[in-house]
């Protein structure tokens, strides 16, 4: 098994139509049996990880079934979210289960934030070679 797996930046074009280069994760979603292939965006920015309500949609979980409220800032302040838990697989690393808040936006990204994938992955960015690296959070040595 694999210790870390390395991928590109990918070109993605931004809100002024122009091409960036961004850290965008290709990453396997699991709830209730469902499973979805999604690229994520590693935003070390974010203080959670957010889920589009098309992607929650896909899983077939249920809104009103989550029952956690959660308020979110910045440009996502102004729609409901709620807390669910999903299963993430990354390639051959092991799957970690983690907190996301499920927003009703319809158009923002899958985040990838602090709370809690860059808890339980370790991230190095190597913009200038046009890659980053993703590890599973190796066991604290005592």
């Amino acid at each position: 098994m694999a210790d870390s797996i390395q991928f590109p930046y990918q070109a993605v074009q931004n809100t002024q139509g122009e091409t960036a280069l961004r850290p965008m994760l290709p990453i396997s979603l699991t709830y209730g049996g469902n499973a979805v292939q999604v690229m994520g965006l590693l935003d070390t920015g974010a203080d959670v990880n957010v889920l589009p309500y098309p992607l929650g949609l896909a899983l077939e979980a249920n809104w009103l079934g989550q029952k956690t409220p959660l308020h979110l800032s910045g440009n996502l302040a102004h729609y409901e979210a709620r807390g669910i838990i999903l299963t993430v697989s990354i390639g051959v690393l092991p799957p970690a289960r983690l907190a996301f808040a499920w927003t009703k936006h319809e158009t923002v990204p899958l985040l990838l934030g602090q709370v809690n994938f860059f808890a339980e992955f370790d991230v190095c960015f190597f913009r200038s070679q046009g890659m980053f690296e993703v590890s599973s959070r190796k066991p604290q040595v005592k």
